[in-house]
């Protein structure tokens, strides 16, 4: 089966469905196939903050580390049909400002897994510039739409 691309995916944020936790918050990236054409998913997106919605977006930051505890799984989904991978974005004010060198994020960058071409999402974050102060950690895609409910 053909793996997902970036151009036949609808990629969202549902801040509805995010969690807090201990100096982060878990936010659901769904994925919706906008093809009509079945695809599959395996793995880990790739996710960082960017300066601009386009390639000519430069990185802030450290690209999200790929969180180990959770196995990756085979995605199969068909035309409308969603999955979504956690997103957890730890406070930048948990670093020290001479160490985060605090800034606004308004992009996300994301490579669905196993895909070469990115997505861009319009979403504001405080983010830190520097790379020695890692924000993002990203889970395995899973079936269906993200629901606080079931953050890991």
């Amino acid at each position: 089966m053909a793996i997902c691309q970036s151009a036949s995916l609808a990629i969202t944020v549902n801040d509805g469905q995010a969690s807090g936790a201990a100096g982060s918050t878990y936010y659901p990236l769904d994925f919706t196939n906008t093809s009509s054409a079945p695809c599959e998913m395996y793995g880990f997106p790739g996710v960082s903050f960017v300066t601009a919605a386009t390639g000519t977006g430069l990185q802030i930051g450290a690209a999200a580390q790929r969180s180990q505890a959770f196995a990756k799984v085979a995605v199969r989904l068909a035309p409308g049909g969603t999955a979504h991978a956690w997103l957890k974005v730890a406070v930048a004010g948990n670093y020290p400002a001479t160490s985060c060198h605090p800034v606004m994020a308004h992009w996300l960058r994301i490579y669905p897994p196993g895909e070469t071409a990115a997505g861009y999402l319009g979403h504001t974050f405080d983010a830190c510039s520097s790379a020695s102060a890692p924000l993002l950690t990203v889970l395995p895609v899973r079936s269906g739409q993200g629901l606080a409910d079931s953050v890991p």
